[in-house]
């Protein structure tokens, strides 16, 4: 199993950027990607979540309304679009799969220990 995630870079605040989470290596009827962040001297935060069956989405409450999390099957491929970024949103953005049974509830999916697999990350810093 296989995530590289790409896309980041730097942006002055108000700016936008999509990142892309690439998926390889495994092949299963129900799994989900999140996306995380980890500023410097931070805990890893979840940030968004979509489940591949019936592409339910999650967001972290202040990233509601900025970002949009998708899904391109056919490119086995994830984005996570982020608008109107702040300084507060640099960090190292990472996606992980879980392709273990989905757990029920709207809350799971922001711990990172619910995860299989995780990419290396891609670094997003914002100027003010």
């Amino acid at each position: 199993v296989q995530l590289v995630e790409s896309g980041g870079g730097l942006v002055q605040a108000g700016g936008s950027l999509r990142l892309s989470c690439a998926i390889s290596g495994f092949t299963f009827d129900d799994y989900a990607i999140g996306w995380f962040r980890q500023a410097p001297g931070k805990e890893r935060e979840g940030v968004s979540c979509i489940r591949a069956s019936d592409g339910s989405t999650y967001y972290a409450d202040s990233m509601k309304g900025r970002f949009t999390i998708s899904s391109d099957n056919a490119k086995n491929t994830v984005y996570l679009q982020m608008k109107s970024l702040k300084p507060e949103d640099t960090a190292v953005y990472y996606c992980a799969a879980r392709v273990s049974v989905i757990p029920y509830g709207s809350i799971w999916w922001q711990a990172r220990n619910e995860y299989d697999y995780w990419g290396q990350g891609t670094q997003v810093t914002v100027s003010s």
